[in-house]
């Protein structure tokens, strides 16, 4: 079900005061909000960023460009699938303003919530959650995590009940999307039931469901769906067949090809790795006729299907799938070719850093290819250089991801460029290039001079924080959480974090009486761990108006780990019926806090919901802190025709949350550092019927 990006529209549209709501996979993700960073384009070869896309997933045809959500993965919007329309900053129109921060925190902040270890460490004595799950007086803990049992007896029929009873949309794509997460039950055979069950809905005549089926194979991830993706991707006579006509939509194409990667992501066999990576050079060998869409999905699922490094030396002409090195050196290559259009050579940075940072420390063999890279991208932010907008800003984005703190030639000229980008960039580039030296800053290189660069980097990044301007300041403030919190979980002692640095946040907190800042001053907190602003942020709680501050502020304790703002979070979450970004950011805080008291009221809250933002932000909440007690009430609600289907569906999207079989949810592998304003409509858009719109 889109269900995850979708719903992170329908929350940040109303964050953002957008009007409008369309839906589209039942769902939304994630995101800043509702809107799609403009510049997008899922057309062929040649469409300018400009070309409006079309209003919904029902064309046939290649879309154009289109505008990012705030609400980003994961973020709920009110619908299983809706987002708020609207056009975007840079976009033909104006509209919602792209460079705000919570699209960065929106596509990022999985791998600073890590929701689901929280929730599953259990619940200590003397909380009533303690007591409802029957534990004993040892204080051992208990997190009502669902068993496999639960799953396997309860969910799971449920779902495919629902797919053989239902045709509704989101009904449909959440009881796919939610079998998916789950993953098949080990058989003797080796066989995927689930599989089964989606490729009977490639030949639905919705589009919607159609290519959601595609995509739901590929988070499956059984080894076995490689060929049936590998036809739809390529529109081959087989892949035509599939679907049950003349061409395989290039939607359908686009949604496969994710699959693959997604696939790719997983699969513990380097065969299989090596079979996807030839279809994806195959693609992107295509000439230009072929939709920007899919040569886009193609690129970043190349970078989530790392094939193992192989430091033999080859006989005759090796590919792309032959190595490790192989794929990085490919992509180089890719991304120095002019002849490939800029919005799909936007996307070659980011696959290039995955492939280098998938394993904790690059092999000593592959030192000399990561300099290549930082050197390929600190060419592309040339002073001089003469790339677009949005492959500037990718550049910027990915050297965050491979570039360190030594005195390393590529690595020190790597961070003197961004500070440059940072000062005098395109707009955007030099917010991310400030997010990029807070990344930096938290990862000492293996050479000298960390020490004294890391101050380098913490100086300019507080200068900014506390001189620059109002733009500058809430991204130089996720920029110092993010370093100071790199530098805490490495634990190394010769390059700690910082104690000014921190006292510095809490001071620009303190100070700031802004509704559109004070969430980003909040979250760089809660980023940071600062346990000395705890205090101060459960006053704000209480004393501040603004429900999306509020919201950012109750998420930064959860962070921190406050357990002794609970009460005043779940007081928060009972009040915030009609107010689903404030609900949603509150659930999420108390999931941080491994309290689940609040199942019971969330459910009741659930049924009596009519409006689609709130059965959006309460579903996602029972599925952010959902345990086993809300499994026989989800179950039923979803066979329930008495409410509505957008309720019903969006209990399908809880059952899948609470099942996953993934500790983070599976579009984090693609939003995580992404450049979201290079985008096409099949990764996400403001209609919410995107790759990373989905729950």
């Amino acid at each position: 079900m889109k269900q995850t990006i979708q719903f992170a529209a329908l929350l940040l549209a109303g964050s953002l005061g957008l009007q409008s709501i369309s839906s589209g996979h039942g769902g939304t993700y994630r995101g800043p909000g509702d809107t799609v960073p403009a510049g997008g384009g899922g057309g062929g070869g040649g469409a300018a960023p400009s070309t409006p896309s079309p209003s919904g997933p029902s064309s046939g045809g290649p879309s154009g460009p289109t505008t990012p959500t705030p609400a980003g993965p994961g973020a709920s919007t009110g619908s299983p699938a809706g987002r708020p329309a609207g056009p975007v900053s840079g976009a033909a129109g104006g509209g919602a303003d792209l460079t705000t921060w919570e699209f960065w925190w929106n596509f990022n902040k999985e791998q600073y919530l890590n929701l689901k270890a929280a929730i599953h460490a259990g619940v200590t004595s003397g909380s009533d959650t303690f007591f409802l799950s029957g534990g004993d007086a040892s204080g051992a803990k208990s997190a009502l995590k669902p068993t496999e049992n639960d799953i396997r007896t309860k969910i799971v029929p449920g779902l495919k009940h629902a797919l053989e009873t239902e045709r509704q949309n989101d009904i449909v794509t959440g009881s796919l999307i939610g079998l998916a997460k789950i993953g098949d039950a080990k058989s003797e055979d080796g066989k995927s039931e689930f599989e089964g069950i989606m490729k009977k809905y490639l030949t639905d005549g919705n589009q919607e469901i159609a290519e959601t089926a595609a995509v739901a194979m590929g988070i499956l991830a059984n080894d076995a769906s490689v060929e049936t993706l590998k036809a739809l991707a390529m529109d081959t006579d087989a892949g035509r067949k599939l679907v049950g006509s003349n061409e395989v939509k290039f939607r359908t194409r686009a949604f496969a090809t994710y699959g693959l990667g997604l696939l790719g992501a997983r699969t513990g066999n380097n065969s299989v790795r090596k079979e996807i990576v030839d279809t994806l050079v195959e693609l992107l060998n295509k000439p230009e006729s072929s939709t920007r869409d899919v040569k886009v999905a193609a690129l970043i699922a190349f970078g989530l299907t790392p094939v193992d490094y192989s430091f033999e030396v080859a006989e005759g002409k090796a590919g792309a799938s032959s190595s490790r090195q192989a794929q990085i050196e490919y992509l180089r290559k890719f991304f120095a070719s002019d002849s490939n259009h800029y919005m799909i050579r936007a996307h070659a940075p980011a696959s290039m850093a995955r492939l280098l940072t998938k394993e904790k420390e690059t092999p000593a063999e592959a030192a000399e290819l990561k300099t290549q890279v930082v050197k390929a991208l600190t060419d592309g932010l040339g002073e001089f250089s003469k790339e677009k907008a949005e492959v500037f800003q990718s550049c910027a984005l990915a050297l965050g991801q491979v570039a360190d703190l030594d005195n390393d030639a590529a690595d020190k000229d790597a961070r003197e460029t961004l500070k440059r980008v940072a000062e005098k960039g395109e707009q955007q580039a030099r917010y991310f290039a400030l997010i990029s030296l807070g990344q930096i800053g938290g990862r000492p290189g293996k050479g000298d001079g960390n020490e004294k660069n890391v101050k380098d980097v913490r100086d300019f990044l507080l200068t900014k924080l506390t001189k620059g301007s109002t733009g500058y300041r809430p991204w130089a403030a996720l920029a110092v959480g993010v370093m100071e919190r790199s530098l805490l979980d490495l634990g190394n002692s010769s390059v700690p974090p910082s104690g000014d640095a921190k006292e510095a946040l809490r001071n620009t907190f303190k100070d700031c009486s802004s509704a559109d800042v004070m969430g980003a001053y909040a979250v760089a907190l809660g980023i940071a761990k600062d346990t000395e602003a705890i205090k101060m942020l459960r006053e704000r709680l209480d004393s501040f108006q603004d429900s999306s501050a509020r919201g950012y502020i109750a998420l930064s304790l959860g962070l921190i780990n406050a357990a002794d703002a609970k009460v005043q979070i779940q007081t928060i979450v009972k009040d915030s019926k009609y107010k689903p970004e404030l609900l949603r950011q509150a659930a999420i805080a108390l999931g941080l806090l491994g309290d689940k008291t609040l199942v019971p009221d969330l459910l009741t809250m659930l049924k009596e919901s009519k409006a689609l933002a709130s059965q959006a932000a309460v579903a996602t909440a029972l599925g952010f802190i959902g345990d086993s007690r809300s499994i026989d009430p989800l179950v039923e609600m979803l066979k329930n025709k008495d409410i509505t289907a957008t309720a019903r569906g969006m209990a399908a999207v809880a059952l899948g949350i609470v099942a996953d079989k993934e500790q983070f949810p599976w579009n984090s592998k693609i939003s995580t550092n992404i450049n979201y304003r290079a985008n096409t409509s099949t990764l996400t858009s403001t209609e919410g019927t995107g790759l990373l719109d989905i729950l």
